[in-house]
């Protein structure tokens, strides 16, 4: 139980954070205009995914997969920012 939620709380701080991003990235305008929207739809999506890491069946999964979703969101808002997509 405990190794599950922590893998809602460390990997999937991560993976809202990298999903707010990309909502304020991709949104027409500039990202400032939508940091206090980000912020408010942060704490929720953040418990949102802490509820997903019981779902899997173990606290070694929780981690593999919310690490592996986490890094792939980090890795897609970098890619967006080198290829220029988003400034």
């Amino acid at each position: 139980m405990w190794a599950r939620a922590s893998a809602g709380i460390v990997p999937g701080f991560f993976l809202a954070a990298a999903l707010v991003g990309m909502v304020s990235w991709l949104l027409p305008g500039a990202w400032e205009s939508t940091m206090v929207a980000g912020l408010l739809a942060f704490f929720p999506l953040w418990i949102g995914v802490f509820c997903v890491a019981f779902r899997f069946s173990s606290g070694a999964r929780a981690w593999a997969g919310l690490s592996a979703l986490a890094l792939s969101a980090l890795g897609l808002l970098w890619l967006l920012q080198r290829s220029g997509w988003v400034r």
